[in-house]
């Protein structure tokens, strides 16, 4: 029985990951939606006028952007440990 379950937990928590990250990914979404729409739609109607149009195209534009540069943000203060370790042996 332990070869069995070890060999389902690599499959197991693959799964798992994929599943969060379908749950980040759907949750990203979700805050796009509220936000663009809370800040273009003024009153909704049968038609969107096109300065909606362009403000849920900018607004979506803005979010991935900020998005981009906080996720890289992120990676740059995991990094300075790494980057500078011969001088801190000096």
């Amino acid at each position: 029985m332990d070869s069995s379950s070890s060999a389902a937990d690599p499959q197991l928590q693959r799964f798992l990951e994929a599943e969060t990250e379908k749950q980040r990914f759907q949750q990203l979404v979700h805050q796009l939606t509220e936000l663009c729409w809370e800040k273009c739609m003024d009153k909704p109607g049968p038609k969107m006028d096109s300065r909606a149009e362009a403000c849920f195209v900018n607004c979506v534009d803005r979010f991935i952007d900020t998005s981009k540069f906080i996720l890289s943000r992120l990676e740059q203060t995991q990094k300075p440990s790494a980057v500078f370790p011969e001088s801190f042996s000096e």
